[in-house]
């Protein structure tokens, strides 16, 4: 499972992830979650310049999930 979380995305506070991440574990489930300092809620296609470094970071994380879980 991948996760992508902006830092400032009120919706999502980091307690939030924390549980999330935690549950995550618990169960097994294999997960790679990431917290991007500063950046709002969908910053990846609505703030794209504003958060370029993010987004390029995000974008090379999905990816590579991609392509590690797909058959080719």
């Amino acid at each position: 499972m991948q996760s992508i979380f902006g830092g400032a995305d009120e919706g999502i506070p980091q307690a939030d992830v924390d549980a999330f991440n935690t549950a995550c574990t618990k169960a097994g489930v294999k997960h790679d979650s990431t917290v991007y300092p500063g950046a709002p809620h969908s910053f990846f296609d609505r703030k794209f310049t504003e958060f370029a470094d993010a987004s390029a970071d995000a974008w090379k994380r999905v990816q590579a999930f991609v392509s590690q879980n797909t058959k080719r």
